[in-house]
């Protein structure tokens, strides 16, 4: 990635195409360091949206900020399907970019993005946030330590969260492969990266199995509705949409989830959300169709092995991960590391504290490292600040592809070099 001139005696100037829950995220870290970044711009076709970014200037369309160069970079956090065009103008613009992750649905969409932006030789970073965590850096640094020893094999789990699930991936905007991108692409892709990132060494082969097993209308409990709100037996069901939405309103106010729900701030506004929106609808009886759970055996460089689940049926927690070597193995839980020298016998544990596991928590740090990292790099013109570029991004989607279609064909696939 090439250098670029930095930007000296002022804050680096930042505009956001997509104000929804990630941008928003991503501009919060933005408006509290004036002194580093400056939100200049936002653009999205939501009213409500627009003002939630707060940013003194608004266009509906991105469009417009092609057109007028306003800002040094822009933060691309549309939904999956609406990423290609913007970023391809954007960076042919000479913008520099953070785009959210997945990149796009399709390996041809996702590999122009990458063409693209190497062609315009513009900053392009992702939000792969996993690698930002300071609980990331604690990992590498034991396994970079080489306490381990030889590395031998990974086993990694994302337990999605049963609610988290129900919420994005049955009845939110994940829940179509069709209108979004494959869960494991959607969820899991930073997964896949991460396992490189922290083992060092790319994925060669994929295979794996998943499917959609749970919420399908054959198992809507015996007397059920086609809304929550209509249910003769929603106090028994644990994917309740009044269970999953009204407590957080009541406790909390109007906070994530319920921000995706409605832009009402009130019961009764939520209430008719779930009478007339997708998140009130049965979990049985929703149009969804990605997989609830999904498995994969990976071989990485060097003979490395690797194995990755992800599923819903979990609490939605931390990533559980336990890493083999030689000398010594590690595990894992998202806040404290355990470490096993087999040539002392001795056990250390690296406590980190409790610390956010999901979006509306920041990732445990991610969110916040991420954006400082991007800002780092387009104030300083220096892109190693940035831990997971374009190329680097290409092969954690190549694996997600590859997985696909070992699990849609039943085969061990090769993940193609780039």
């Amino acid at each position: 990635m090439p250098t670029h001139t930095p930007i000296t005696g002022r804050p680096v100037r930042v505009a956001l195409v997509g104000a929804g829950n990630r941008g928003l995220t991503y501009a919060e870290w933005i408006k509290a360091h004036p002194e580093r970044a400056e939100l200049v711009a936002v653009a999205d076709p939501r009213p409500a949206a627009r003002a939630a970014a707060g940013a003194p200037v608004e266009f509906d369309d991105w469009r417009p900020l092609v057109e007028n160069r306003v800002a040094d970079a822009v933060i691309v956090a549309t939904q999956d399907r609406f990423h290609v065009e913007p970023v391809l103008a954007l960076a042919g613009a000479g913008y520099a970019i953070l785009a959210e992750k997945p990149l796009a649905p399709t390996e041809e969409e996702t590999r122009r993005i990458v063409e693209g932006v190497e062609r315009a030789g513009v900053l392009f970073a992702v939000c792969h946030v996993m690698r930002y965590t300071p609980y990331t850096d604690l990992v590498k640094e034991v396994v970079d330590s080489g306490v381990l020893g030889q590395l031998v094999s990974l086993d990694h789990l994302e337990p999605v969260g049963w609610w988290h699930y129900a919420h994005s991936y049955v009845r939110g905007p994940w829940r179509s492969e069709k209108d979004s991108s494959p869960m494991l692409l959607a969820k899991s892709c930073h997964d896949l990266d991460w396992i490189t990132y922290v083992m060092g060494g790319r994925i060669e082969q994929v295979t794996g199995f998943g499917g959609l097993k749970h919420f399908r209308p054959e198992n809507a409990p015996a007397g059920s509705a086609e809304r929550c709100l209509d249910c003769a037996v929603e106090a028994d069901c644990p994917y309740s949409a009044l269970k999953l939405y009204m407590p957080t309103l009541r406790e909390k106010g109007a906070v994530w989830p319920v921000t995706h729900v409605t832009e009402a701030t009130d019961e009764a506004g939520l209430v008719q959300a779930l009478r007339e929106g997708p998140y009130g609808v049965c979990a049985y009886r929703s149009d969804n169709d990605v997989v609830d759970h999904q498995v994969l055996a990976m071989q990485l460089t060097d003979g490395v092995t690797a194995t990755f689940q992800m599923v819903a049926f979990t609490e939605q927690t931390h990533r559980q991960t336990r890493i083999f070597g030689s000398h010594g193995w590690l595990t894992g839980d998202g806040e404290r590391v355990t470490v096993q020298d087999f040539r002392t016998g001795e056990s250390t544990v690296h406590e980190l504290g409790a610390s956010g596991s999901n979006a509306a928590d920041g990732h445990g740090g991610g969110d916040a490292a991420l954006v400082e990292a991007f800002v780092t790099a387009v104030a300083t013109g220096e892109p190693g600040a940035v831990r997971s570029g374009p190329a680097t991004s290409l092969g954690s989607h190549l694996a997600a592809f590859a997985a696909e279609r070992a699990r849609h064909t039943g085969t061990v696939q090769t993940v193609p070099a780039q």
